[in-house]
């Protein structure tokens, strides 16, 4: 399966802790992978599109 890999925003050019997720996956299947950025050939997690949103906004309202 090929993805279109976007990264983090958070993510930095020194290779940093960082998450990747393929959105053209999400809004065609309603899946979203969710990888390692330092590990591209490494396992992906998939998850609802639910559960991805309540993890993005529940890091938005811990970074603040």
């Amino acid at each position: 399966m090929t993805h279109t890999w976007v990264k983090s925003s958070y993510s930095s050019q020194d290779g940093g802790n960082c998450l990747e997720w393929a959105p053209t996956h999400a809004k065609a299947h309603g899946i979203v992978p969710i990888r390692d950025s330092k590990r591209p050939a490494g396992p992906t997690l998939m998850v609802s599109t639910e559960a991805w949103r309540d993890l993005v906004e529940s890091t938005r309202r811990a970074a603040v």
